[in-house]
């Protein structure tokens, strides 16, 4: 497996995380009691997480034509 292939499965379950943790947050407050701090925090992990992923997915296919153009 190379990395690409890593990354890009790492990114779709922090994804899946992500959403999980948003939804978890949207029930805490349409209950309206005071949560845990650590359940706000359920979002951001994974969201900072999904920071450096999702940039190198979005460069990956400008770098790919950039080693092209070189080539020739």
């Amino acid at each position: 497996m190379n990395w690409s292939h890593w990354i890009r499965q790492s990114h779709r379950w922090l994804a899946l995380a992500f959403t999980a943790g948003f939804i978890v947050n949207a029930f805490v407050a349409m209950r309206g009691a005071e949560a845990a701090f650590w359940v706000y925090l359920l979002v951001l992990v994974p969201l900072f997480l999904l920071l450096p992923t999702g940039l190198y997915l979005f460069v990956l296919p400008l770098a790919v034509r950039w080693r092209r153009r070189g080539e020739v």
